[in-house]
């Protein structure tokens, strides 16, 4: 990347604790450490979440001064949600990403007047968690994670970027709140103002110069944790991609072009003047826990032959069901005939699972996103070197390492390069 004035820090607030990362001028990392919620309190509650940052600012401070920090960026979790009230406090615990909302007829109403690819439908609809927020006494403003701790830092609480604001109703392209938002029972006043991931928002208020920071920092707008995980492998060109081996198989890509299809789970993020649009299917690493069991899984990966393909035709699943890059609920797993040496059956899946993944980038590529030209790989399957070459082999695109798998190093390189250029910086060499 580029050089670029000044020192970022980079926070990340996830489901169990929060992490942080400082970046020089460069964008090389200086220093990354993290507080687990555990031992503080509940995880819905948000005055743990700013106890863990307070901690964990003061461990970086040990290290290094955060007097030189000139931009502050919050990543959060997709879907969380807090309450507050004027003076900024938080109303009652959060409404945790993976909560649903209440009463039925919310999302109901929601899936009724909203745009059939918007991101807010759904039983699972953030959109419908934050009416009933509003419903509690003294609510001022409704904001995401990430919102409420910058705002903290800011001393204001007028904030959200685009990327957060997405599942909540937001329109990326516009930076507003359609008039449908409020027809779902969600007034506008409650709703703050919708800002590209990465604009300056504005200096540290008191809160963040007892932090440690200067008067010179910059808050700047923020984004959802896994678009900032995607950002700190250093992908940053229109079709370069990440896929996340982990319990569940997902693919993302830096698109030029939009795409929404709510229908195999597919939505864009807005990042710079780009689309991160993507999918997640239900095969992927907690089908070989089953299959094989952990115990098994190093001995096998040695056995594994990428150059002698198995011709085994499987799709892994663990019941029938798949999201992305079929959609169908009936869609049934396919783990017939097994071969007597596990070995080979385990190399089948594999192979089935990287079909899989390239077929899931077809599918964008044929939705009209932007052609693959590039994969990373996070996750506990990145390290698989045999998984990696058979992935390899299908897919037919260059593999690049990963720059860092830390959300928050991701979070530092929006508020480092800002989110208003055309395009994201390039890498660094």
């Amino acid at each position: 990347m580029p050089d670029a004035a000044g020192v970022a820090l980079g926070i990340d607030l996830g489901t169990s604790g929060v992490r942080a990362a400082v970046l020089d001028g460069a964008g090389n990392v200086l220093a990354v450490t993290g507080t687990r919620f555990a031992g503080l309190g509940a995880a819905d509650a948000p005055s743990v979440w700013w106890r863990a940052l307070a901690h964990t600012l003061g461990a970086l401070q040990a290290r290094l001064s955060l007097r030189d920090v000139r931009s502050v960026t919050v990543d959060g979790t997709s879907g969380t949600l807090i309450a507050i009230d004027a003076a900024g406090a938080a109303i009652g615990p959060a409404s945790m990403y993976h909560a649903r909302a209440d009463d039925d007829a919310v999302p109901a109403r929601i899936d009724a007047i909203a745009p059939p690819d918007s991101a807010a439908r759904g039983v699972g609809s953030p959109l419908g968690r934050a009416v009933e927020l509003a419903r509690r006494p003294g609510v001022r403003t409704i904001l995401h994670q990430a919102d409420w701790i910058a705002g903290r830092l800011r001393g204001r609480f007028d904030a959200t970027d685009a990327n957060n604001a997405l599942k909540t109703g937001g329109d990326p392209d516009t930076l507003a709140w359609p008039d449908w938002v409020a027809e779902a029972g969600l007034a506008p006043a409650l709703l703050p103002a919708i800002h590209l991931p990465g604009a300056a928002l504005g200096p540290v208020g008191a809160e963040g110069l007892a932090a440690g920071l200067s008067p010179g920092a910059v808050v700047h707008a923020g984004t959802t944790d896994g678009c900032a995980s995607f950002l700190a492998t250093g992908a940053d060109r229109a079709g370069d991609a990440v896929t996340a081996l982990g319990s569940t198989l997902v693919v993302k890509l830096l698109s030029d072009v939009r795409i929404d299809a709510p229908s195999y789970g597919i939505y864009s993020h807005r990042i710079g003047g780009r689309y991160l649009v993507g999918g997640a299917s239900n095969s992927g690493g907690a089908v070989l826990l089953v299959l094989f069991g952990v115990d098994r899984l190093a001995a096998l990966t040695a056995g594994l032959r990428p150059d002698m393909p198995t011709g085994l035709d499987y799709y892994p699943l663990l019941r029938a069901g798949e999201r992305f890059p079929v959609s169908d609920p009936a869609f049934q797993p396919r783990l017939e005939p097994r071969p007597a040496d596990d070995g080979v059956f385990f190399q089948g899946v594999l192979e089935g699972m990287a079909m899989i993944e390239a077929t899931g980038y077809a599918r964008l590529e044929q939705l009209g996103a932007t052609a693959l030209r590039s994969v990373r790989t996070v996750g506990g399957g990145a390290a698989n070197a045999g998984w990696t070459a058979l992935r390899q082999a299908r897919i037919g695109v260059p593999f690049l390492p990963s720059r860092s798998e830390d959300a928050c190093v991701g979070a530092a390189f929006l508020g480092l390069y800002g989110g208003t250029a055309a395009r994201l910086p390039d890498r660094a060499a």
